[in-house]
């Protein structure tokens, strides 16, 4: 293994290859462990949610999004809750303006069929 290619005579180094190798594997799996893959948690909103249950699942969101996942909120409506768009928004906007210190809007709210949903991502800390 060529150790120092710069220098004159260039320096080299004889190993055993398979050690080399298991160690270089060793390390990778080392780095793995220590790496944090991003997922996508969904939290479910009705228009008609009391305030309990609804203060209880944007403490999950929070929860999520300090964990460094993503968190997608959706509000879906059913039968004549489809009258009454305003309400699912306006729920929506609330959470995200509670959530906004621990998450920011990824993409943007966006209605298809009869839900409506946004995606955080989590906010990196200063510390």
């Amino acid at each position: 293994m060529e150790v120092a290619p710069s220098a004159k005579p260039p320096v080299c180094r004889i190993l055993d290859f398979g050690k080399y190798r298991y160690e270089q594997t060793k390390r990778e799996k080392e780095a793995r462990h220590h790496s944090h893959k991003v997922k996508t948690k969904e939290i479910k909103l009705r228009p008609n949610i009391g305030t309990h249950d609804y203060d209880y699942k944007k403490n999950h969101v929070i929860d999520f999004l300090q964990h460094g996942d993503r968190v997608k909120v959706t509000c879906f409506y059913r039968g004549r809750e489809m009258a009454h768009q305003e309400i699912g928004r306006e729920l929506v906007n609330k959470m995200i303006g509670e959530v906004e210190e621990y998450g920011a809007v990824e993409s943007p709210p966006k209605k298809m069929g009869n839900t409506y949903s946004v995606v955080l991502g989590p906010v990196k800390l200063t510390k």
